[in-house]
C-alpha cells in the first residue's frame, strides 16, 4: 500500500506543448453550436439570431464567447448595429454550413432506411402533379403493396426537386425545367398548357374554347408569376421571351395555386398552367383555354441518386406501367 501512495506523489511529468494544443481542440464542437454560428452570421445581429433560434440573447452571447474561447479565435466583431464575422469567422461559418448539411444528409439517409423498413413512401408533387398519372399510380401502388403506406407531399412552385435533395420526399413528380442535380430522373408525362382567364374576359368569346389562344394574343394581359421559383422556371412558364421577342407584361406575384387562382378570378391577371389544372381546379369564375403555340409541360419522376430503395423502384415501375396504359400514352415520355 505505501508503494502505491508513493507512486501518486512527486513531480508530474512535463506536458508536451503539442499535447496541450491537441487537448484544447479535443473537445467536441456540437451541432447546436454550429447552428448558432450560422444563425448569427445570417442575421448579423445577436438579438435577431436569438429570436430565430428560440433562445435568449444572453444565452446565445455566452455560447458564442464559450466557443470562441474553445477555438482560440475571435469569430465576430461587435459594433453598434450588431456583429460582423472576422476572417476566421467567415472560414469557420463556411465549414459549419457544410457540416450541418452533411449532418442533415446523414440523418435523412438513416430516415430513408427507417421509412423503407416501416413501409412508408412519401410521394412529392406540386399543384396537379402529373395529372391523372399521379393519382392512378398512387392507387395502383397501394393495391400492389397493401403493407406500404403512401404519403402524398404537396409542394409549392418549383420546390419538388429541392424537397428530394433535403429529404422531405422520397420520390416526386417534378415539373420541368428544374434543377435535377443529385437526382435520378426520367420523363414520364407531358401535357399541353392552358391559359386561365376571369369569366367575362374579352378573350372569352363563343367558339374560343374549341380553338384556343395564341400566346401572342395575351401579350398585353398582366401575367401571374412567382418569386418562389428559380428564374429559369418562371421564364419558361411565362414564355419569356414571346415568339415576337416581347417580354410578358408581369402582373401580381403569388406563392401557391390558391393565391394565383383567386387573383385570376378577380380579374387582376391571367395565368398559364398545365391542362390538368383546368380539371383539378375547375371553378365557375375562371375559364381555361388551350395555348396553341407553346411547348407542353414535361414531368419527370425523380428521386435522390443512390437512394432508390425497393419502395422507390417499385413505385417507378408502377408509374411506367400506368403511364403506358393511359389513353394517348404513345409519346407521353418524349
Amino acid at each position: 500500500m505505501p508503494s502505491v501512495i508513493a507512486a501518486t506523489r512527486g513531480p508530474r511529468p512535463r506536458q508536451n506543448p503539442a499535447h496541450t494544443i491537441k487537448t484544447a481542440y479535443d473537445r467536441s464542437v456540437e451541432l447546436r453550436q454550429l447552428r448558432y454560428l450560422v444563425a448569427i452570421a445570417d442575421e448579423q445581429n445577436l438579438g435577431r439570431a436569438a429570436r430565430k433560434l428560440y433562445v435568449s440573447q444572453p444565452a446565445l452571447s455566452y455560447a458564442l464567447k464559450e466557443l470562441e474561447a474553445e477555438l482560440g479565435v475571435r469569430l465576430f466583431d461587435r459594433h453598434a448595429g450588431g456583429v460582423r464575422a472576422t476572417a476566421a469567422g467567415e472560414d469557420v461559418v463556411t465549414e459549419a454550413r457544410g457540416t450541418l448539411e452533411q449532418a442533415q444528409r446523414i440523418e435523412q439517409a438513416a430516415k430513408r432506411h427507417l421509412r423503407a423498413s416501416a413501409g412508408v413512401l412519401r410521394v412529392g408533387f406540386e399543384a396537379s402533379g402529373a395529372g391523372e398519372l399521379t393519382t392512378r399510380s398512387r392507387a395502383e401502388f397501394a393495391r400492389r403493396h397493401p403493407a406500404a403506406r403512401v404519403e402524398p407531399k404537396r409542394f409549392e412552385w418549383g420546390e419538388e426537386a429541392g424537397a428530394l435533395r433535403d429529404g422531405r420526399a422520397d420520390v416526386a413528380f417534378v415539373w420541368l425545367p428544374n434543377d435535377l442535380t443529385g437526382l435520378e430522373a426520367q420523363v414520364v408525362h407531358t401535357e399541353p398548357r392552358v391559359v386561365g382567364l376571369p369569366a367575362g374576359h374579352r378573350l372569352v368569346e363563343p367558339g374560343r374554347a374549341a380553338g384556343g389562344l395564341s400566346v401572342l394574343e395575351v401579350n398585353d394581359e398582366p401575367l401571374m408569376w412567382t418569386e418562389r421559383a428559380p428564374r429559369e422556371w418562371v421564364d419558361w412558364w411565362a414564355v419569356n421571351p414571346r415568339p415576337d421577342g416581347a417580354e410578358p407584361r408581369w402582373g401580381p406575384t403569388n406563392d401557391n395555386v390558391e393565391e394565383m387562382l383567386e387573383q385570376v378570378a378577380e380579374g387582376a391577371a391571367v395565368c398559364f398552367a398545365p391542362e390538368s389544372m383546368a380539371r383539378y381546379y375547375a371553378r365557375p369564375d375562371i375559364v381555361w383555354l388551350p395555348l396553341t403555340d407553346v411547348e407542353p409541360l414535361r414531368v419527370a419522376l425523380a428521386w435522390p441518386t443512390g437512394s432508390d430503395s425497393p419502395l422507390v423502384r417499385a413505385f417507378a415501375e408502377v408509374v411506367r406501367e400506368v403511364r403506358d396504359g393511359l389513353p394517348g400514352a404513345a409519346g407521353q415520355a418524349g
